[in-house]
């Protein structure tokens, strides 16, 4: 199995050409289209797990990893000009293959305890990111249905300014979920739906799934570059 940071530095360089294109703001600004907003939903971790690097699949020095689809998720962060948002933390948390969540209220009986469940990242100068995780199940929890998603927040200077849940492109279940009929504009819902592809020359049949976040707004950063405070904290909370 590759190790996290080899991976993360191979996948990197796989997206670094296609991040180049950004690189000159306003260069898309007419082809970019917000990515809808969709609530945290009831399951952000009450209590972090101890290992919240960008590798979900091996908690800490641990030898056994989650069971369940391996997939590789990069993105950027970007303005709706195409500017790319550096020093962004981006959090993503879901559930694991027997579709419980790290949450005391979302964990079920049976859960993966080698499933780290969140993870965090913080965006490069090309405004990426990249996590190693699970392709996502559908789940019912507390008589919740969900349809298979992955959650993503964006925090930036200490303040969480942004939150969506990405799905898979084409499920069957998509059609089901609440929060995805919600959205009505179906160019809108077309922002959250992520192709998971098998990644080519993979002996472990690992898949790739890359989602890139538009923003309506551009976050300014501070004149050195760095961050004020921690990770943003929820601003509300909603079902999903």
């Amino acid at each position: 199995m590759p190790q996290p940071f080899q991976t993360r530095r191979r996948f990197v360089q796989g997206i670094a050409l296609g991040a180049a294109a950004f690189a000159t703001p306003g260069i898309f600004a007419e082809e970019l289209t917000r990515t809808a907003s969709v609530g945290e939903g009831p399951f952000y971790p009450d209590k972090m797990p101890l290992d919240t690097d960008n590798d979900l699949l091996i908690i800490n020095d641990g030898i056994t990893p989650a069971v369940g689809d391996i997939t590789h998720l990069s993105g950027r962060i970007l303005s709706e000009t195409g500017k790319p948002i550096r020093n962004a933390f981006v959090e993503i948390w879901q559930v694991d293959s027997d579709g419980s969540y790290i949450h005391t209220r979302g964990r079920n009986k049976k859960h993966d305890k080698n499933f780290q469940g969140y993870g965090r990242f913080l965006t490069d100068s090309k405004g990426q990111y990249y996590f190693r995780t699970l392709k996502p199940v559908p789940y019912n929890t507390g008589g919740l249905f969900r349809t298979p998603h992955i959650h993503l927040a964006i925090s930036k200077n200490g303040k969480r300014f942004f939150t969506t849940q990405m799905l898979i492109k084409g499920h069957k279940d998509n059609a089901r979920d609440g929060l995805f009929r919600a959205i009505r504009d179906p160019q809108q819902r077309a922002t959250i739906l992520v192709d998971f592809k098998k990644m080519k020359n993979s002996k472990l049949g690992e898949l790739e799934a890359n989602f890139d976040v538009v923003l309506g707004k551009t976050i300014e950063e501070l004149e050195d570059g760095t961050l004020k405070g921690g990770i943003g904290k929820p601003v509300f909370r909603r079902r999903g």
